[in-house]
């Protein structure tokens, strides 16, 4: 079978980027390069639709929440603080692969310098890891509405709120911030192609030709312990809400008071479900096809960003009402 074009160009930036003197390390290679959805190259362009379209939509719906929620006043609350906090998240991580992923799949334009690309996987792990705590306090902000709700406004006033998002914001860079100095530090002997159209923390370290466990370990760190933290605080809240519902008189009372809580669950279930899954698969499955990891990945890192806003605005009635107010004059 006759090689490909694309795989004699790939074999010579593999032939490049080993060649030189007698040592083969390059700790801090200049620039990498990203191959976008390896194998299904002549599909780029049909492949780049749907993730554009995913882009578009995540980008219009989080500017619509962000918008809504900062003109109307009466969604100048804790739950749609958050929800702000969570449309920034969003629209951040789309941005941060989007640009690189279409000029890849549009213009072939594959190459990514060093500091950009550690700048890149530093963005994408602190904010999701910014999106689970936003997931976090807004299991906090229901169990005090449920739970507590003659206290609500005293406990989540505007600067607890505000003092919350702040931690969720230090925490994320602090978490985040070893992965770039982890990668930063390893020989990169074999190759600095990147099997993917963006850089993710595993798939730059699968390049390093040093002993890697530590950035390993410090991935699976952050992936059980601090999102099995992250969970098990959300789920501890719901065992409270729940309690409370089904203690309600009426089954119109429990089904009222449940459904403000469903698009929290609904996000949350769009949210980690996908991150723990891809997580795994990355590690243990390897006997995957590396396009289906590539497809995977790009709709694990799109989805809640594009599933958020469609959520809050069909679930919640402010938001939806604020949405139909145009059409109703």
């Amino acid at each position: 079978m006759q090689e490909t074009p694309f795989c004699l160009r790939v074999e010579h930036l593999l032939l490049y980027s080993m060649s030189g003197s007698n040592t083969t390390d390059f700790t801090n290679p200049s620039t990498f390069i990203l191959l976008g959805v390896s194998g299904l190259e002549a599909a780029h362009v049909w492949i780049s639709i749907p993730f554009c379209a995913m882009y578009a939509i995540a980008v219009l719906g989080n500017f619509t929440i962000l918008f809504i929620v900062k003109t109307e006043s009466s969604l100048h609350g804790p739950m749609y603080y958050f929800l702000f906090m969570l449309a920034i998240t969003d629209l951040v991580i789309s941005t941060t692969i989007m640009p690189k992923m279409l000029a890849i799949y549009w213009f072939n334009s594959r190459e990514i310098n060093f500091i950009v690309c550690l700048a890149q996987l530093y963005f994408l792990h602190c904010f999701s890891v910014m999106e689970s705590g936003i997931f976090v306090a807004m299991a906090f902000d229901r169990y005090v509405a449920i739970c507590h709700p003659l206290r609500h406004s005293a406990i989540l006033t505007n600067s607890v709120v505000a003092k919350i998002g702040l931690a969720m914001m230090l925490r994320g860079g602090m978490l985040a911030l070893p992965f770039p100095f982890l990668v930063r530090q390893w020989p990169y002997c074999k190759t600095n192609i990147i099997p993917q159209p963006y850089c993710a923390h595993m798939a730059v370290v699968n390049m390093a030709c040093a002993d890697t466990r530590a950035s390993s370990y410090y991935g699976l760190f952050v992936v059980f312990c601090l999102i099995g933290l992250d969970v098990s605080f959300i789920s501890l809240s719901y065992t409270q809400i729940l309690r409370v519902i089904f203690s309600l008189p009426t089954k119109d009372d429990r089904l009222k008071t449940f459904e403000t809580c469903i698009s929290h669950l609904c996000a949350i279930l769009v949210f980690y479900i996908p991150n723990l899954f891809f997580s795994l698969m990355y590690r243990f499955a390897q006997n995957v096809p590396l396009h289906f990891h590539v497809l995977i990945a790009n709709v694990y890192l799109l989805m809640p960003p594009m599933l958020n806003p469609i959520i809050y605005g069909v679930r919640t009635k402010q938001i939806r009402d604020r949405l139909l107010q145009p059409c109703t004059h």
